[in-house]
């Protein structure tokens, strides 16, 4: 693959595919159609903000929080680290310190989840999350965002609830469900934008990856 290739790292939105326990189901389907007589293909979605690649803005869990519509365009545009995360359990400050994380940074953790989770529609309980501790290392380093390759930054047998407040409460913004599979670790330029959804707490986003 050549170096200047864009690498589509966002995972497709397809009717009845997976998605967080007690979020509405994503379902996406044809309500006119060519072969059907009608004069265009016109198909309709339903689903959860929070489902597939997407991008969780602060008032998703801090209640005066900017909303996805308020997210400066650069937060999510512009040279982007992906760190592979070796722990099969969670990501811990002890693993993140020999990665030298910078300020402003904008980190993608590739771990075990991108090799197998999006194989499945039935939803993984047991994927790699970040910790407190590794959040809080995080929001103390004061990095631009965060993405995570599946649904959730915050673990779900746990309540991921903490994390969430953690890195949001620090602006922190948090890219979830990505697919990493494709990537090596290193140095990118990122492009991530979501819909511009009035005082959204999340959007769906399109996220791709270059090397550099």
């Amino acid at each position: 693959m050549a170096e200047t290739q864009w690498i589509d790292i966002s995972v497709s939105l397809r009717d009845a595919m997976v998605h967080w326990p007690g979020d509405p189901p994503i379902s996406i389907r044809r309500v006119q159609g060519m072969e059907q007589g009608d004069t265009a293909n016109l198909s309709m979605v339903s689903m959860g903000a929070h489902s597939g690649t997407h991008i969780d803005a602060p008032i998703h869990f801090i209640q005066q929080g900017a909303g996805v519509d308020k997210m400066p365009l650069d937060a999510t545009v512009g040279r982007a680290r992906v760190i592979e995360i070796r722990d099969s359990e969670s990501i811990k400050p002890e693993e993140l310190l020999r990665h030298h994380i910078r300020r402003g940074e904008r980190i993608l953790f590739k771990t075990r989840n991108s090799s197998y989770v999006w194989r499945s529609d039935e939803f993984v309980e047991d994927f790699v999350f970040i910790s407190d501790e590794a959040a809080s290392f995080l929001a103390e380093r004061c990095v631009r965002i965060v993405g995570v390759d599946y649904l959730s930054v915050g673990s779900f047998k746990r309540g991921g609830s903490h994390v969430h407040k953690i890195l949001l409460g620090a602006d922190i913004w948090i890219i979830e469900g990505l697919d990493l599979s494709r990537v090596s670790p290193g140095k990118y330029e990122l492009i991530c934008l979501p819909l511009k959804l009035e005082q959204g707490d999340s959007a769906p986003a399109r996220a791709i990856l270059r090397r550099v």
